[in-house]
Parts: C-alpha cells; structure tokens; sequence
C-alpha cells in the first residue's frame, strides 16, 4: 500500500509542527471552558476535547459509524470541522469510525502511532487520508499539539509515548499516550490518554516519566481490560477520577470486576459510556466540572 504519510524524526522541531497547526486552522466560537467528551461508541474509544477557543482534537473514533451521532450530539451545529484526529492505535474498536469522520468532516491533521497493520479497516482509512490529501504524522514522545494558547487558559496536548520506533510492535503496545493540560502545568489542570497500553508501558511510564504522569483524570487503558491499570500505574498517576469506555454487555466483560475492585481499593472513582452514554467534563482551568 502506498501509504502517504512520514515519519517524524527526533529533530522534528515543535515549532514546525505547530506553524502547520496554525496555518490548517480557522477560528471557531471562543468559551470559557475547556472541554472533554467522552462518547458513547460502545466497545471502542473516542474523546472529543474542545479548547476554550473552539478548536478541537478527537482522539480515536470508535469501531463504526455510530461516532458521528455522538459527535452531533455534543458539536456546535453547523459545525463541519475537526481541527486534528489522533488515532491513538491502528485496532478497529479505535479507528472503524474515523474514515466516516474523515469523509463526513473537514479535518484540519491526522496524527497516529508509526505501527502498522494490514488490516481492511486500516488500509482504507488511510486510503481516504491519501485521497483527501489531509496532511498526516507519526507522533513521538515530545511533541506538542497547542490547541489554545490563551494565557487565561492555555490547552494543550503533550505526546508522551512512543518514545521509539514502534513498527513491528504489537498495536497496544504502540498506543499513543498524550496529556491533555489546561493552564499552567504546576497548577492547572489535566488528563491522560492512554490508548490500550498495556501494563509494560504503564510500568515504562511509571519509571521514566513519574511527573508528567501524575494527572486528574486518567482514561483507564484498554475499556478496563486486565491487561491494563495496574496498582502502580494508579498510584503514580494519581487521578482524581477514572474514565471507561466500553460497550453494554460487551463479549469481553469490560470493564474487568478486577479492575474495578482495585479502583475500590484505592478510592479512586469512575465514570463508564455503559452507565451515562456519552459524558462530559469541563474546566476553566482551575476545577473540573461535570
């Protein structure tokens, strides 16, 4: 397949980045909040964040098309502009929906981990990708997405992992990781993204990067799957609240009754698509607010 999208190198400057950030995007309706939707896709994950300016970034779509609904339901109408789409790992329950978005919305960046697949689903997104000519990237460990830079309430979407070259990798493990921060990092607010990484990249963050991941709102990895949360991640990421995405009655029975058990034991609450249907959160920076 030829695949018309580059890889990021380490000397990749944030600033280039940005500068094409910049340039793709328009202004939108201005807010006073900053804020996280979590969608109700069923067994799959997406995340709309919406900056206090307007500009948006949807973090993976789903596993069909049901994310459009979701998205109307929580977009401002006549709204037909999605400034970046993170795909945070190349698995259906992530990345089924995103072509209709594509197809559906002008989207301003694709973003995604450098691991590959030869899936249908995968080979046709990034078929749409090619044939709408939207300016696509690897990601890396360092790089920054500024979606707001207000100085009232900066927003901001900070890549933590990969921090290597992920090719071959198995898709979970490759997962993006990203931290969404809104004000200053020494007190303002934030979240973290995990994709569906594994309990090893929980433990390589936990080491490496203990600070940066130390949050107050942590989406649970992998829809609550075992392979994911473990006590160490939870205690080194601190959060103030959970959120789980997964499916009503789903095959897999996420989220895990151990996970939610250990959630318990730690007196860390949570939020779940199975119980509230789409969700969401906001801050101005200083507090969240459901």
């Amino acid at each position: 397949m030829d695949r018309k999208i580059f890889n990021i190198s380490v000397m990749f400057c944030t600033a280039i980045l940005l500068g094409i950030f910049c340039i793709i995007n328009s202004p939108k309706k201005s807010d006073d909040f900053t804020k996280v939707y979590m969608l109700n896709v069923g067994q799959g994950d997406s995340f709309l964040i919406q900056s206090a300016n307007g500009r948006q970034m949807l973090i993976d779509g789903g596993r069909d098309s049901k994310v459009l609904t979701e998205l109307a339901k929580v977009m401002p109408t006549g709204d037909r502009s999605i400034d970046v789409v993170l795909a945070t790992h190349p698995d259906a329950d992530h990345i089924g929906g995103l072509q209709s978005v594509i197809s559906r919305y002008s989207v301003g960046l694709f973003l995604t981990s450098q691991v590959m697949t030869d899936t249908k689903v995968f080979t046709s997104l990034f078929q749409t990708l090619d044939d709408k000519n939207i300016p696509s990237y690897y990601v890396r460990h360092g790089m920054n997405i500024s979606l707001d830079q207000n100085k009232k309430i900066p927003t901001d979407f900070k890549i933590l992992f990969p921090d290597r070259e992920t090719t071959d990798w198995e898709t979970n493990s490759a997962s993006v990781v990203g931290k969404l921060q809104i004000g200053p990092p020494a007190d303002g607010r934030s979240a973290l993204f995990t994709g569906d990484s594994p309990i090893a990249i929980e433990h390589l963050l936990s080491k490496a990067i203990p600070k940066e991941i130390d949050v107050d709102i942590l989406k649970i990895g992998h829809h609550g799957s075992k392979t994911s949360t473990s006590a160490e991640f939870l205690k080194t990421t601190t959060p103030a609240l959970t959120l789980i995405s997964a499916g009503v009655n789903n095959r897999y029975d996420h989220p895990k009754q151990e996970i939610l058990d250990r959630l318990k034991s730690l007196n860390i609450p949570w939020i779940s698509t199975q119980d509230t249907g789409t969700f969401t959160l906001k801050t101005d920076g200083v507090k969240w607010y459901k």
